[in-house]
C-alpha cells in the first residue's frame, strides 16, 4: 500500500514516446511512477533502465535515472498500477478509422482496465487527445460504471491535453503551458497541484475539461487551416508567376502576418487526424473540411507537376525520400510518403523508398520497395521526391543519380543552385 503521506505514486498507462516521457519526468521530480504498457518488450527494456524511444534528447539518461533510484517501474497489468496510485495519467492513442471516424479502441480497453483497479482519493487525468465532452461524457461514465465509484466525489476527474513536439518532448514539458480542465472544481484543484508538483511548469486552469478538450483539437485546426492556406497560395502564386518564398519572407515583417511555408502535405498523429473531432462532429462546413481537402491534395498536385515534366509516370523509377510524416522521427501514420507512393502507382511509376530510420522489412510492410543510397540501383532512378528531410540527407550526393532527370523538393530544403547544376530539374510547391 502506498505511503500517501510521503511519496505519492503515478500510474502512467501507455509508455510510447509522450507516456514514456511524462512517466521519467515525473519519476524524477519527486513521484513514484508505474508505467502500464501491454508491449512485454516495451515493459522489459523500460525495467531495465532502457528507453525503447529514439531522438528524444534527455529521455534516455532520465529513464536510467528513474530506474536506478527505484522511481520508475513499469507492468503490464494496469488495473494492478491503478490500484496502487494516487493519480493515473491516460495516454493510450485514440486514431480515426478509415471514414475518419474516431478508433476508440484502445483507450476503451485502457479505461477497461482501469476502472477495475480504481480506488477511493485517486485522480484521473486524460492527456490523449479526445473529442469535446469525452472525458466526462464517454469515459468518466465507464469508470463511474466498472468501479462503483462516484466521479468528483470518490474519484477526481480531469483532462489536459499533451502539448509536446517530437524530438523536443522534455523542452517541451517545461517551457509550455499545462491547461488543465476538470469535471468539477475538486477534479481542476487536484490535477493542477499535481502538474505544478510533477512538471513544475504554469498551469493554466479552464473552466471545464469540455474546454480543455477543445482547445487542444483548436491547435492542431489551426496549424492545419493555416498550412492549407500557404499551399492554396503557393499553387495560385505559381499561376501567376510569383516566387511564394518572397512573398512569405516580405508578408511577414508584418508583425500581424504569420504566413506558414508550403509543403507536399501535413502527416504524423496530430494535424491530419484531429480535425475530423470536429468535423464528424457537426463542423461539416467551412475552413476546417476545406483545409484537410487541401492539404491532402498537396500529393496528387506535386505528382502531377512532376508528370508534366516528365511527359510520363509510367514504369519511371521514383525514389521517395522518407517514410516518416517528418524529418528525424519513427512515424509513418498519415505520412504523405504513403500518398505519394499511391498516386505514383495509379501512375504505373516503380515507387521506392529510402528511409535511415526504418529497416527494409519495415519499409516493405507498406508494399513499397526499399532501397538504400548506397545501392547501385539508385543509378537508374528517374526522378526523386524529398518527403522528409532526416539529417541524414542533409549531405546527400545527387550526382550518384546518374539518370536522374528530375528532383522535387517537397520540403524546401534541398540545395536548388546545386542541383540544377547537375543538369537535373528542380521543383517544389510554389516557385
Amino acid at each position: 500500500m502506498n505511503d500517501k503521506k510521503t511519496v505519492q505514486t503515478v500510474a502512467v498507462i501507455g509508455l510510447g514516446k509522450i507516456g514514456l516521457t511524462l512517466a521519467a519526468v515525473f519519476a524524477n521530480n519527486g513521484f513514484h511512477v508505474i508505467g502500464a504498457d501491454h508491449k512485454e518488450t516495451v515493459v522489459h527494456l523500460v525495467n531495465q533502465g532502457v528507453s525503447h524511444v529514439s531522438n528524444e534528447p534527455g529521455l534516455d539518461q532520465l529513464v536510467a535515472e528513474a530506474v536506478r533510484n527505484d522511481r520508475l517501474r513499469a507492468v503490464r497489468d494496469t488495473s494492478a498500477a491503478a490500484a496502487e496510485s494516487d493519480f493515473v495519467v491516460v495516454i493510450v492513442p485514440v486514431l480515426i478509422k478509415e471514414d475518419h471516424e474516431v478508433d476508440y479502441s484502445f483507450i476503451d480497453a485502457a479505461v477497461e482496465d482501469i476502472g477495475a483497479g480504481l480506488t477511493k482519493g485517486t485522480t484521473v487525468i486524460f492527456e490523449t487527445t479526445l473529442p469535446a465532452g469525452d472525458t466526462r461524457n464517454r469515459f468518466g461514465k465507464r469508470l463511474e460504471e466498472i468501479s462503483g465509484l462516484k466521479a468528483g466525489f470518490d474519484f477526481y476527474l480531469a483532462y489536459s491535453p499533451e502539448r509536446v513536439y517530437s524530438n523536443r518532448m522534455i523542452h517541451d514539458l517545461q517551457q509550455y503551458p499545462k491547461i488543465v480542465g476538470g469535471t468539477n472544481d475538486k477534479g481542476l484543484q487536484a490535477a493542477s497541484d499535481f502538474y505544478k508538483q510533477s512538471l513544475r511548469c504554469e498551469v493554466i486552469e479552464v473552466d471545464s475539461a469540455e474546454t480543455a478538450e477543445f482547445s487542444k483539437t483548436a491547435e492542431c485546426v489551426y496549424r492545419d487551416v493555416n498550412i492549407a492556406l500557404a499551399n492554396e497560395l503557393a499553387v495560385y502564386a505559381e499561376k501567376k508567376g510569383v516566387k511564394i518564398s518572397d512573398v512569405i519572407s516580405a508578408g511577414n515583417t508584418q508583425p500581424f502576418s504569420h504566413l506558414h511555408t508550403p509543403g507536399i502535405g501535413v502527416g504524423g498523429h496530430c494535424i491530419p487526424i484531429y480535425p475530423y473531432f470536429f468535423i464528424k462532429r457537426g463542423l461539416h462546413e467551412g475552413l476546417t473540411p476545406m483545409a484537410r481537402k487541401i492539404n491532402d491534395s498537396m500529393a496528387a498536385y506535386a505528382v502531377t507537376k512532376m508528370e508534366d515534366y516528365l511527359d510520363t509516370l509510367e514504369h519511371k523509377n521514383v525514389l521517395i525520400l522518407g517514410l516518416s510524416y517528418r524529418g528525424n522521427v519513427k512515424e509513418p501514420t498519415k505520412s504523405t510518403a504513403l500518398l505519394l507512393a499511391e498516386e505514383l502507382k495509379q501512375k504505373n511509376a516503380w515507387v521506392y523508398v529510402n528511409d535511415p530510420l526504418f529497416t527494409d522489412e519495415e519499409i516493405s510492410t507498406f508494399s513499397i520497395t526499399p532501397l538504400s543510397l548506397a545501392d547501385e540501383r539508385i543509378s537508374s532512378i528517374d526522378a526523386v521526391i524529398l518527403q522528409a528531410f532526416h539529417n541524414d540527407y542533409h549531405s546527400i550526393q545527387f550526382d550518384a543519380f546518374t539518370n536522374c532527370k528530375l528532383i522535387f523538393d517537397g520540403r524546401n530544403e534541398l540545395n536548388e543552385e546545386e542541383i540544377t547544376a547537375l543538369g537535373i530539374q528542380y521543383e517544389k510547391i510554389g516557385l
